[in-house]
This record gives C-alpha cells, structure tokens and sequence, in this order.
C-alpha cells in the first residue's frame, strides 16, 4: 500500500517537463469508422456513445460522430496520449464496434468544439444527402468509402449544422 500511495505522489510532483515526454502537449486528430454488429437497432450503440461523451468531456477530447443503426464514422481530437488511450479501450472493450482506423494526424488546432453528434435516419433527407455527396454503394455504409470521403463527409455533415445554425438565428 506504501508504494501506491509513494508512487502517486512522485506522479503529482512531476514537473511540466516530464510528464510531456509522453507527447501530452501534442494534439492528435484520429479518425475511425466502426460497424454495429450488435442487432439491437442501434440503441445500444446510443447508449455506449453517451457515455463516451460524458467521458471525452473529462479528457479533454473534441469529437465529431456520425452514426446510423449498422456503422459510425468519428473523428476524435486530444492529446496523443489519450486518443491513444481512448483508441486501445474502443478495440479491448468494444469489440462488436469493429473500429477500422483510417486516419492520424497532428494537428495545430481542433476543429470541433464539445462533442458533437448526428444520428442518420432512413429519411429520405439523409438518404439522399449521403449517398448523393459521399456514399460508393446504394446505402451509407463507410467501409466502401475512400479515406478522403470519409474525412469529406464528417466535415460537411457538421458544416451544413452550422449553416443552419448560423442560418436560424438570423431569421430571429
């Protein structure tokens, strides 16, 4: 028990220095796709991302999420390691996602702010929108898209929000 509570204490008085060793003050954009294998219409997926939210806002980390009842696009923001991190716990822990990296980069800035989320009904709308722009097959599925219609598309989805955002509140 002594060398628990020794060992926390020389982690709190490590100096600014050491502990960026680990590459804390490099911010990290990562970029995943994942398929729901689970048949449970997606609430349970739902359900998981919540969580992952109220956990990402602890850790610092943006986040942009794109999900219908079968797949899930994210693109993830944080320091390295802590995406790492939050990379290593989605494969251990949630193997009926089957997350698929598909890009890393580092970045001097985010580009997202909080978490934000866009579930994609079978409207025909988003159905559409999707497949019209971005989709390679008859169904928004992004394991036929390419990395750049992957990273286009989550980028557009959250853009064409803040059109409508900005849009909205200069009707009021």
């Amino acid at each position: 028990m002594d060398n628990i509570i020794d060992y926390t204490s020389e982690e709190e008085d490590q100096s600014f220095e050491e502990k960026d060793r680990d590459g804390e003050h490099i911010l990290v954009s990562l970029t995943y796709i994942g398929k729901n294998t689970k048949k449970d219409d997606g609430v349970g997926l739902t359900r998981i991302l919540e969580k992952w939210r109220r956990d990402n806002e602890k850790s610092d980390i943006t986040s942009a999420l794109v999900i219908n009842d079968n797949y899930l696009i994210q693109n993830l923001e944080g320091s390295r390691p802590v995406i790492n991190e939050v990379l290593a716990k989605l494969i251990n822990d949630y193997s009926h996602i089957t997350p698929h990296v598909i890009n890393v980069d580092e970045v001097e800035g985010r580009k997202w702010e909080g978490f934000l989320f866009k579930y994609l009904t079978p409207s025909v709308q988003d159905e559409e929108y999707t497949l019209k722009n971005f989709s390679a097959g008859a169904d928004f599925n992004p394991y036929l898209m390419k990395k750049t219609q992957i990273v286009s598309f989550i980028e557009a989805i959250f853009e064409e929000e803040d059109l409508t955002t900005s849009q909205d509140s200069d009707i009021n």
